[in-house]
């Protein structure tokens, strides 16, 4: 179990490290992680490489007994970098170039990144590939963040024709009967003639803009695999991993196609940042941490937790007394082995001013210090446990290509693919069951219940498997805005919505609505559910039930003799089909009914409380983590505020 803090000595006068690292041996740190950003201290010079500054640092952490991990320093590239070559920079929508300064402002298609990103690569790794104290190697830094994976540069327009041209197979006539090219008049010549999908009047083609949206997401993923194989090739026993920031399920990048090149993952965790008035809802923060783990369906580490203050321009909310260290207990539970803080001492100078460390300007020890002391010394005597694998009988799974189907057709204002997925998440997190926040080219097996939420292209191969695990005894819940669109983001011509779905649901989709209300139209409940009324809004399938269970119908006028949530068994399995945006009260209900037909235990807990259960046969644990402001408790577990407690089991 590797405890400790992200640490930049090149920040600081160099007289401090000693007493840093005794500061930190005293609170219990056994890593360090170093060297992300700091490319132009290695290479100040084009070609002339110096390592020595961090030589002295490795060094000094091998005397105070600290590990080490070491960042690619590619995230910031050094300014005479830009200068030289001014076409790494990205560009933003309209042409207009990014301007060294910030960080993540290369493009991702530049010749000149991929050449200058190997040469310091390989200096590096090939300088330490022999040094025992670096635990891990971390590739880039929080890759997409920030707007850095959208670029609309020459590179990227060349790149994205390029793309086109191997998918279609030279092909222009392919490309344009996929496409539907004759609506507007928009038949290609060649594939030189194809543009990026910058503004234009009204919208792109929904099929090019999916294709741009598949090109982003390969030019990261190939950025990030290229270094991993660099790395490997010169030190072939390096534990190579990258830390990812929130918003994963959001961004232009499939976070799981990068951490199939990784040995592990790791998650940069901010419940909170400048700007919000309070931090996230706990099962929101448990969602982003079950969707790391879900990358490679593995144990993670935790790279930057906060406990300090944090933003940019604006300050941030003050994690309350116990309130950080109860977030660091609360990622363990879901499956973080280790833990680094963000950041060791607040910066003085800098864009990060305002990001607040374990210690501050003023460099004294204080309460955040002993808050970090005491939650290092805990949590290492359940390392058995917490190192552990989770095995949760319960799946959501998301899929990149629908996504960004959502992202370039949202169809109606208020539809949130992820807030969909974290009501469905609430029902399964309020009663203290695991989830797996997984792809849709994990392994479907071993779960008992799998929740396809608005996945709304139709994948044959995707599908096919989800009919096996039907078929196996499966429980499927799948949403509305599922299956309705095919691989190149069109309608599919003769086919009836839930496409490849429809015998499995036993349901067909004869008309459906967009709604811009939460709450736009009654339900009522009938059969199981007789006498449970509610609302409904954002979308709406019509539904038929052809060999389905009715279990909700909606009450509005005109509408009444269509089904809004039905269930239907097939093979050894069952099917559920969620019509509508059904409010959280009624959507717990039905996830609840779910549960108690799968025979999966059910912990229940005073609002706020979290109890998880983690361990295997040499150590298992309980741990009670009280979310609330004020005391609570949990049977006769009582928990002040902010309070976590571990019991041996």
């Amino acid at each position: 179990m590797l405890l400790g803090v992200d640490y930049y000595p090149e920040q600081w006068d160099l007289s401090l490290m000693d007493k840093d690292m005794d500061t930190m041996q005293e609170m219990g740190c056994n890593v360090i992680r170093i060297g992300e950003f700091s490319w132009h201290l290695m290479e100040k010079q084009e070609g002339q490489y110096d390592f020595s500054f961090f030589d002295n640092v490795i060094a000094k952490a091998k005397e105070k007994g600290i590990k080490v991990i070491l960042g690619t320093p590619t995230a910031t590239i050094p300014a005479w970098l830009a200068h030289k070559h001014p076409d790494i920079l990205s560009e933003f929508e309209g042409g207009k170039k990014r301007t060294f300064g910030g960080r993540h402002v290369y493009c991702f298609n530049s010749p000149a990144m991929y050449q200058y990103s190997e040469k310091i690569v390989r200096a590096m790794v090939t300088h330490y590939r022999d040094e025992d104290q670096v635990a891990a190697w971390q590739i880039d830094n929080e890759i997409g963040h920030e707007g850095s994976d959208i670029c609309y540069c020459p590179q990227c327009h060349k790149a994205f024709q390029k793309y086109l041209q191997e998918k279609f197979e030279g092909n222009i006539e392919k490309l344009n009967e996929t496409y539907g090219t004759t609506f507007w008049s928009q038949e290609y010549n060649s594939f030189e003639e194809i543009p990026l999908p910058t503004e234009t009047i009204t919208t792109h083609n929904p099929a090019l803009r999916l294709d741009w949206e598949r090109l982003r997401n390969k030019s990261i993923v190939d950025f990030m695999h290229f270094q991993v194989r660099l790395v490997r090739e010169i030190a072939p026993n390096a534990k190579i991993m990258h830390d990812f920031p929130g918003g994963g399920l959001e961004k232009h990048v499939d976070y799981s196609e990068v951490a199939s090149h990784l040995d592990f993952v790791a998650y940069n965790n901010y419940p909170v940042w400048g700007g919000q008035k309070y931090p996230i809802a706990p099962h929101e923060i448990a969602f982003g941490l079950d969707y790391i783990r879900g990358l490679k369906r593995q144990n993670f580490w935790i790279t930057e937790a906060i406990m300090g203050a944090q933003g940019h321009d604006i300050t941030g909310f003050l994690p309350r007394p116990n309130q950080a260290k109860m977030w660091s207990y609360q990622g363990m539970a879901h499956g973080c082995e280790s833990i680094m803080y963000f950041r060791y001492r607040g910066g003085i100078k800098g864009a990060e001013q305002f990001c607040y460390g374990i210690l501050d300007a003023d460099n004294v020890k204080g309460r955040k210090f002993r808050e970090v002391q005491s939650f290092f010394t805990n949590i290492k005597a359940y390392q058995e446990a917490l190192e552990s694998p989770i095995q949760s009988q319960v799946a959501i799974v998301y899929d990149y290509d629908s996504l960004a189907s959502f992202r370039i057709q949202r169809q109606s204002i208020l539809l949130d693919c992820q807030e969909e997925m974290k009501k469905l998440y609430k029902a399964f997190y309020g009663r203290n069951v695991s989830v797996d926040v997984i792809p849709a080219n994990a392994d479907l097996s071993g779960y008992k219940i799998v929740l396809l939420p608005q996945m709304i292209i139709a994948k044959p191969a995707f599908q096919e498997k989800v009919r096996t695990f039907v078929n196996n005894g499966g429980t499927l819940v799948l949403t509305y805005r599922n299956a309705v669109k095919d691989l190149d983001n069109n309608l599919p011509f003769g086919e009836t919505v839930p496409v490849g779905y429809r015998d499995l649901a036993g349901v067909s989709v004869v008309e459906t609505e967009s709604l811009q209300d939460l709450y736009a139209f009654p339900v009522v409940g009938q059969g199981a559910f007789e006498g449970e009324n509610g609302q409904g809004g954002i979308f709406r399938d019509m539904l038929v039930a052809e060999e389905a269970e009715v279990l909700y119908r909606y009450n509005d006028p005109f509408y009444t003799q269509f089904a809004a949530v039905t269930r239907n068994h097939y093979g050894s399995g069952t099917v559920y089909y969620l019509g509508c945006s059904l409010d959280e009260p009624n959507t717990d209900k039905i996830m609840e009914t779910v549960l108690s037909d799968n025979h999966i235990d059910t912990i229940l807990s005073e609002n706020g409380v979290e109890i998880v259960v983690r361990g295997n046969t040499k150590q298992r644990i309980r741990m009670y983590i009280n979310h609330n402001a004020h005391s609570a408790a949990a049977g006769t577990i009582k928990l002040a505020p902010f309070e976590c407690r571990i019991e041996t089991l």
